[in-house]
Order: structure tokens, then sequence, then C-alpha cells
């Protein structure tokens, strides 16, 4: 149960949808964000870029978070829910391109603290084909992670059991997005 009483069946609305509903004028500008990094035209793919929210959540032991953007990378990306897996038990014999990898390790850096994304590990990014778009919306994406999962965890919302509880929020989020 939540902290707070957000009026809604947490069942529901679990995570931070049950916030989102609780206050809609700081969901909007949150989902558009959302939306922007994740779901708009560029050059990663959506999957790619929900395993580096997924990836920063995991690091993050937000269960919600890290559970739910699993599910919806694993929806987006060809192999699926194992390759997800391999990316958070061991980032570096995971079955992934260097450039994703490369990217992956500086969203790992802002997960700590942004001053630890050095100019090598940015140009190691870019030796491997990231573009300055990649580089700054990785920053971004998992900067906004580490503010989305201490929301959700400060407010001690509900996280669903197991994948099956992420179902209809996968479908929803691939079909509709995030915007509110």
């Amino acid at each position: 149960m939540a902290h707070i009483d957000l009026g809604v069946d947490e069942h529901q609305f679990p995570g931070i949808s049950g916030l989102w509903r609780f206050r809609p004028e700081t969901a909007r500008p949150l989902g558009d964000l959302a939306e922007v990094l994740l779901r708009g035209p560029h050059p990663m793919s959506a999957g790619e870029r929900e395993l580096i929210a997924a990836y920063v959540s995991g690091l993050n032991e937000c269960n919600f978070c890290c559970s739910s953007h699993s599910a919806f990378a694993a929806a987006q990306l060809d192999a699926g829910m194992p390759l997800v897996d391999r990316v958070h038990a061991d980032l570096d014999s995971a079955p992934i391109p260097e450039k994703l990898r490369s990217l992956l390790r500086i969203a790992r850096e802002v997960q700590q603290d942004g001053r630890r994304v050095t100019a090598e590990l940015v140009q190691a990014a870019r030796d491997e084909g990231a573009t300055d778009l990649e580089i700054h919306d990785t920053v971004l994406i998992a900067a906004a992670f580490c503010m989305y999962n201490r929301y959700v965890d400060g407010l001690g919302t509900l996280a669903p059991d197991g994948p099956d509880g992420y179902a209809e929020s996968t479908r929803r989020i691939i079909e509709r997005g995030y915007t509110i």
C-alpha cells in the first residue's frame, strides 16, 4: 500500500500509474518526457531505450520500474526477456551490440553520479558509432529513471508480482505510449 491515499485501486493502477492518477498535473510532463525519450523518433530502437530504463531501474533496485521496463524492452527486442535478463545479470557478457553496451556503461555511471561519466566513456561510445544524440539521450534516460525510481519507491507504491502483472501495461505502452 502506498504511503499516501492515491484514491485508486493500487492493484488496478500499480506503481507510477496510480501516482499519475493522483496528480495529473505532474503526470503530463513526466509522461511526455518518457514518451520523447523512450518512444519518439530516434536512431536507437524503442526496445534499446527501454532496456536502458530497465537497466538503471535495476541498479536502483526499483522493482516496479525494473520489472515494467524490462517487460516493455523484451516485447520490443527480438531476443526478448532472455536478453534483458542477461543484461541485468552481467552487462559485460550479454550478447548485445558494443555500441549499446558502451551506452549502458554510461547509464550505469549516471545512476551512481553523473560526474562519473568521463570523456573516455563518451569516446568509447563514439568509437562504437554512438551519436551525440544517443549519448545525450542515454544520460537523460538514466537521470530521468533515477527520478522516476525514487518517485515510485519514495511513495511506497505497489509493484505487481511476476511478469504476468505487467502484460496489460506492456500492451498499453506499446499501443498508446506514455502520453497522458
